[in-house]
Parts: C-alpha cells; structure tokens; sequence
C-alpha cells in the first residue's frame, strides 16, 4: 500500500519560522517533521510514498531526495509549479492519484505532514482490511483538542456520524486516515477542495470508519508549540 504525505500548506501560525523553511521541514526533536512519517511508513512495509508541495517547494526534494536513504521510493506532487498554489487537501489527494491508485481502485494511507505522532504503527494488517471492504474511509481520531472543542464527529461502534450541522461532536480527525479513490476522484483534477464536506457526505452515507488514535498526538500550529514540545525532550 502507498501513502501521501500532505505537506503543501503555507503554515501560517507558524511564522516567521515558516517564511523561510517549510512547515514539515522544521526540526522537532532532532529531525524535520516529515522524517518521523517516513520512518515510521518504512518501519510498516509501505515503499512508495507521494509529498505533495507548494510552498518553498523546492526544498522538499533537496532535503529529503528519492527516499532511499528509508527504504522508500519518493514521488512529489508539485502543486506549486503545477497550479500555482496549494489545491487543499482533497484536491491535492485528486491530483496524486494516478501514483496512489494507479489501476483506480487502491486504497492507500495519508497523513498530514504537520502533525507529530510518533510511534503510530501504519497497521498494514488494518490497511488489509480496510482495503478489502467498501467504506470510502477509515479515519483515526483523538479527543477534542482545546483549539477545536467542538469537534468532527461522533464514533458509534466504530462507525462515524456527524449529525446536526453546527453541533458539538465528541471527536476531531487526527489527519491520518486510509482513505479510497472514489472520495475524491469525481473531482476535477487542479481544483482546490477542502476534505472535510467528502468526509462528511461519507459519514451521512454510512461509508466512513473510526477508531481512536493511541499514543501522542501533536498538531503543531505555533512557534511556541515547537519550542515547548522540543524543550520536553
């Protein structure tokens, strides 16, 4: 199974660090924050890994190469040079998909390139699973963070529900998810879209799964989030 790591974003909590290097670049804990994916993909069998780019892209292939050096094979999506800026998440997951989903029917796992959750093992029994059953997608959850109390969703027996547009749910979307073609491949590919309304439509439709992410869990927004988690070592 492949995966996508989102690092397009511009980052804007994070400056100024991030008017010079990109967000997924910045060091935590001894290494930019990508690597921590990469291992951990690697540790977990997958071998071919698509970084889809846009701001201060050029920098991601002269600090990470072709993967080798983890035992993978690096593809980049060059939303930047190819489109003029970021696409948002589900158009930057349309416009990777003839390298995640070559045949139009694989499933694969993303991850957003700015969150810090080491020792999240990239289950490839649970990727089996999920891919041979017919949910959209399969999202991993952490309770809600002070920075969005009202949450995503509702997890009911492992299934995800939304409910009531504008009410509070129990759970956020950790950005990491297995997800399948047919959630975004109806798009136009270039467009900018969000993911969340598919995923919702996804929940609505009875097609998306959950389960609570354990382990740490960091999203990382700010300078002064960096610094503390970087000083916690």
């Amino acid at each position: 199974m492949k995966a996508l790591i989102l690092a397009a974003g511009r980052g804007e909590r994070m400056r100024p660090l991030t008017d010079t290097r990109p967000k997924p670049l910045l060091p935590v804990r001894g290494k930019p924050l990508i690597e921590w994916h990469l291992e951990a993909l690697a540790h977990a069998g997958v071998r071919e890994v698509v970084v889809n780019t846009a701001w201060l892209e050029e920098q991601f292939p002269a600090a990470l190469g072709d993967g080798s050096r983890w035992g993978l094979a690096i593809r980049y999506s060059p939303e930047g040079r190819d489109h003029g800026g970021a696409l948002e998440t589900a158009g930057g997951i349309r416009k990777a998909l003839p390298w995640l989903a070559p045949r139009g029917d694989e499933s694969f796992w993303v991850v957003s390139g700015d969150i810090y959750m080491p020792g999240f093992p990239f289950d490839a029994a649970l990727a089996e699973a999920f891919a041979a059953g017919t949910d959209l997608g399969e999202l991993w959850l952490v309770p809600n963070p002070g920075f969005h109390g009202s949450g995503d969703f509702d997890l009911v027996g492992g299934r995800l529900r939304r409910g009531v547009p504008g009410a509070a749910h129990g759970w956020t979307y950790a950005n990491v998810a297995l997800l399948r073609p047919a959630l975004v491949a109806s798009l136009p590919v270039g467009q900018r879209a969000p993911l969340g309304p598919l995923l919702f439509q996804a929940a609505a439709a009875d097609r998306l799964a959950g389960r609570e992410l354990a382990g740490p869990w960091h999203n990382l927004g700010t300078p002064a989030q960096l610094a503390a988690l970087n000083g916690s070592c």
